[in-house]
């Protein structure tokens, strides 16, 4: 080779090599970016996660001590029945939950006290309903929901972390073949970077991207 093409040669492989480090360098620079604001969005999504469970422990103590009510009233009203107590009945008829009642006058409309294949309690009806006992489903689905997004979020995370490390190989690439002798030796190592550099942005071109608000 004569002295003007290694000079040619190496005019291209210094310019490659400085582009890049330099794309590599951004690069890193925004799968570490991502990977902090990835990490954010997973701490959101755990909180999340976390009020919703707590919600959900307080609407399930107001969901059982509603169900205790309506148990305990029942009772009392059954018992009553059975001594023939009809203002007695009433007063625990009155003092029912508005949940309840639907269930207990369609539990009465199968009449229980004849028909043998009526529900054994107004509990058994379709139409007992609490709504506090609908608002723990709802918020558990929601804590659910948001630890998966969770869960997500870190290996969005992890992944931008493994973006990083391949990228930050192909600066030590580029970095290292201006070091070689040997024009096909540093040609072979840079050529090995640019082909890292170039996996690694086509794959993290697949990445969701996570901007600040």
């Amino acid at each position: 080779m004569s002295a003007r093409s290694d000079e040619r040669v190496a005019y291209w492989l210094e310019l490659v090599s400085t582009v890049l480090l330099a794309l590599a360098t951004v690069a890193t620079a925004w799968a570490g970016y991502q990977s902090s604001r990835w990490h954010g969005e997973q701490a959101k999504a755990q909180a999340g996660a976390t009020a919703a469970r707590i919600e959900s422990a307080r609407a399930s103590g107001v969901a059982n001590r509603d169900a205790e009510i309506d148990l305990e009233l029942f009772i009392q009203w059954v018992d009553a029945r059975a001594q023939r107590d009809r203002r007695l009945e009433a007063f625990y008829e009155r003092r029912y939950r508005d949940e309840f009642v639907p269930a207990f006058r369609a539990w009465l409309a199968t009449r229980p006290f004849t028909n043998r294949a009526a529900p054994l309690s107004p509990f058994a009806m379709p139409e007992y309903r609490r709504a506090a006992a609908d608002e723990v489903d709802r918020l558990e689905a929601r804590a659910t929901a948001s630890a998966d997004e969770a869960r997500e979020d870190i290996e969005r995370a992890d992944r931008y972390v493994l973006a990083v490390v391949l990228f930050a190989s192909s600066l030590f690439f580029a970095g290292i073949s201006t070091r070689l002798r040997t024009r096909w030796g540093e040609a072979a190592i840079l050529g090995l970077g640019c082909l890292l550099f170039a996996a690694t942005l086509t794959w993290l071109a697949t990445f969701p991207v996570s901007l600040a608000t």
